[in-house]
């Protein structure tokens, strides 16, 4: 086990650096970055007119120069650390990154880490919340289906939430504004943010019910998607392991069909579902929809990663991808130790 280990982490280093490099490879050859932003400012131009620019820059020199002195753009250069070499800065941002020093936003101003936990509480809501309800709803119905397939009720719940899987989650969430957020029909739930504009003057328990209120619209979007592919994946485990052998044997040997399920096809058709719970579960401390967060006017992750591209706020693009990357790699090694905790049959010693 212990050399396994060791293995994993060591592989995590250049898969680490693989996704790093790719990511800084094509921001150098993206067009509209900071140093061009900046100087469309200076002269007086309206944002809207960078983008158009940046898309007739041919070779080294930027369009946007023009009229700009050769020291100021020296300057603006220097500021945001254009002035050093591609492969300087790239293994300068290694070395902070090794000592998980994230930098600092450009347009924000402030430490990316910093941005990264004031952004946090709001992806982690809607996160952790739809993580709970997919798990306490999903596999209860994935098991019921398993144990009446081919019902009505098997075939009904099927194509209930089939429909509700094709169903994009922005969609749904446009939908659910419309019907209940006061689009047209009624004004049930809230139609933005996470608290009420008096949430200041509100008790302890009126601000926990406030804040969940507000939670139903965009939990629900980001719900119904992942909703689908639990419950079937709970269903084929469980209807997999009903058709092994074992419980033939256990049926002929006389025990009750309530034993065999609870004692032996629950505990292994579980397996899987286990596996993934920790990967799954440090996911949904920092998911983040662009476009639900959008929709619903929650300043989150998502939203954030989305405006650091199109500003090309690299140190936020970069940093919180090699913090996410990490973390990722990090619940996929602990997704693989708990496979060989839960199941005794696996073990890594022969592992290569």
């Amino acid at each position: 086990m212990l050399r396994y280990l060791l293995q994993r982490l060591f592989l995590m280093l250049p898969t680490l650096l693989g996704v790093l490099l790719v990511t800084f490879l094509v921001i150098q050859f993206v067009p509209g970055g900071p140093v061009e932003q900046m100087m469309y400012e200076l002269k007086g131009r309206g944002s809207g007119e960078v983008a158009m620019a940046t898309t007739q820059s041919t070779g080294s020199l930027y369009q946007g120069a023009r009229g700009v002195d050769a020291e100021r753009l020296a300057e603006i250069k220097a500021l945001y650390g254009f002035d050093k070499p591609a492969h300087v800065r790239f293994f300068e941002m290694l070395g902070r990154f090794a000592r998980f020093d994230l930098g600092q936003s450009w347009r924000h101003h402030a430490d990316v880490w910093t941005l990264i936990k004031s952004k946090l509480p709001v992806s982690m809501s809607i996160g952790l919340t739809s993580f709970f309800l997919a798990y306490l709803i999903a596999v209860p119905l994935g098991v019921a289906k398993a144990v009446r397939h081919g019902s009505r009720f098997d075939l009904i719940s099927t194509l209930i939430i089939m429909a509700g899987y094709a169903i994009p989650g922005f969609v749904l969430g446009v939908a659910l504004l419309v019907l209940f957020g006061g689009g047209s029909f009624w004004q049930v739930f809230p139609l933005r943010g996470l608290t009420s504009d008096n949430w200041a003057d509100l008790t302890l328990m009126g601000k926990l019910m406030d804040y969940l209120w507000h939670l139903v619209l965009p939990v629900t979007a980001m719900t119904v998607g992942s909703f689908a592919s639990l419950t079937m994946l709970t269903k084929n485990t469980f209807l997999e392991e009903i058709r092994k052998q074992y419980v033939m044997t256990a049926r002929a040997k006389g025990l009750s069909e309530r034993r065999i399920f609870w004692k032996h096809i629950f505990r292994n058709a579980l397996i899987p579902l286990l596996v993934g719970l920790p990967e799954a579960f440090l996911a949904a401390f920092f998911t983040g929809s662009i476009l639900i967060e959008t929709l619903f006017s929650l300043d989150g992750l998502g939203l954030l990663s989305y405006e650091s591209i199109l500003r090309r706020d690299y140190p936020v693009v970069l940093g919180s991808l090699y913090f996410f990357t990490l973390l990722g790699l990090v619940g996929k090694l602990v997704s693989d130790l708990c496979y060989a905790l839960v199941d005794p049959r696996v073990s890594f010693e022969g592992a290569q």
